[in-house]
């Protein structure tokens, strides 16, 4: 992999990952932009004890514009783009309309291809590998700066979604404090290791899941399963069997199967409603230990946290959504409609 980084004309950074070192990365950003200005602001709700990002800058943001302005495809003859390049393998890039900035954090964009056409899951296994290794850099390198205390990186796929640029990608968000699902998980952990005299609670998940029905595939370093208690129609939890906190943590062997259980995984989302439906919506997003201190989280440290990909599609069966009505938007209690066991034994079916 080769990295270069390099400014577009508003001074936000742009970094593109190539797959061969002898790629040069010169281009110029030839637009008239002025420098960006962000509204971001993070303020605590007092009875719930979580944050919320306040942006009002981002209501002038780009949506669904036509393929041939699409800001993600590469730039070509005088038709501008966010990549100044004519091409490009994967590019990362700060987003020109973030809910995150300056002390409040930083948000990035993730381009997985130039090919507006595509989908992670047609991409080949050397490009899905060039992904994580863009990812995985981008957590160590956000992770250094002094406002951040978790990252997160994640797709969301489809406009059932909310997508509102067709082009393969991602974000990735460096947010400046815990957030409020992975200190509930970290709040398990503890009470766990406590009741069990030091037990580790995704260790005992991992053994019970890979002891049950609902495991999807397994390879030598990973397994993908249907959680006991999935709270959305069909929804995988994606594990490296060696318990690591983040993608920095993946040794060689597990990096390099990734790209063969991931892209399987979601060529059978696609699979699941059937020929001649439309493609899967779904979010994918990658869970990994806060940076920051666990000291709220009594006896847990940054090992005890495994990293983990959850993907989940708000799609029920053909046709119909998953609508987060009363119960889960208004006391966050989620019903679910298609038995967890059911859903494993569907993806299984759908293996190519």
């Amino acid at each position: 992999m080769k990295k270069t980084s390099t400014r577009l004309a508003d001074g936000r950074e742009l970094i593109y990952y190539d797959l061969r070192d002898d790629t040069v990365r010169d281009a110029v950003d030839r637009r008239p932009l002025e420098r960006t200005h962000t509204t971001s602001e993070i303020r605590r709700d007092p009875l719930l004890g979580d944050q919320v990002a306040i942006a009002s800058h981002r209501q002038g943001r780009t949506y669904h514009p036509p393929a041939d302005q699409c800001p993600l495809c590469p730039t070509k003859g005088d038709r501008l783009s966010e990549i100044p390049d004519s091409s490009y393998d994967v590019v990362v890039f700060e987003n020109r309309f973030p809910s995150l900035a300056g002390d409040s954090g930083r948000c990035e964009v993730v381009c997985f291809t130039s090919d507006h056409d595509a989908s992670f899951a047609s991409l080949t296994e050397e490009q899905a590998g060039l992904v994580l290794d863009a990812w995985t850099d981008r957590t160590s390198e956000l992770s250094h700066l002094p406002s951040v205390e978790q990252v997160f990186c994640f797709e969301n796929r489809g406009e059932e979604i909310g997508v509102t640029l067709g082009h393969p990608h991602g974000q990735i968000y460096a947010y400046p404090f815990t957030t409020p699902r992975t200190a509930l998980m970290l709040r398990s952990l503890a009470a766990h290791k406590e009741a069990t005299g030091g037990e580790n609670l995704f260790d005992a998940v991992l053994a019970r899941e890979l002891a049950d029905e609902r495991v999807v595939l397994e390879s030598e370093h990973w397994v993908a399963f249907v959680p006991y208690a999935a709270h959305w129609p069909y929804e995988v939890h994606l594990y490296p069997k060696r318990r690591v906190p983040d993608l920095l943590g993946l040794d060689e062997a597990a990096r390099s199967e990734f790209p063969q259980v991931y892209l399987e995984l979601l060529r059978r989302f696609d699979r699941i409603f059937g020929e001649g439906e439309p493609p899967t919506p779904y979010i994918a997003a990658w869970h990994q230990a806060p940076f920051g201190t666990l000291e709220e989280f009594e006896g847990v440290t940054r090992d005890d946290f495994a990293l983990h990909l959850e993907l989940f599609t708000i799609r029920r069966t053909s046709g119909k959504l998953k609508f987060l009505a009363g119960s889960e938007s208004g006391m966050s209690v989620f019903i679910n409609d298609v038995p967890p066991e059911r859903a494993a034994e569907r993806l299984r079916e759908v293996a190519s």
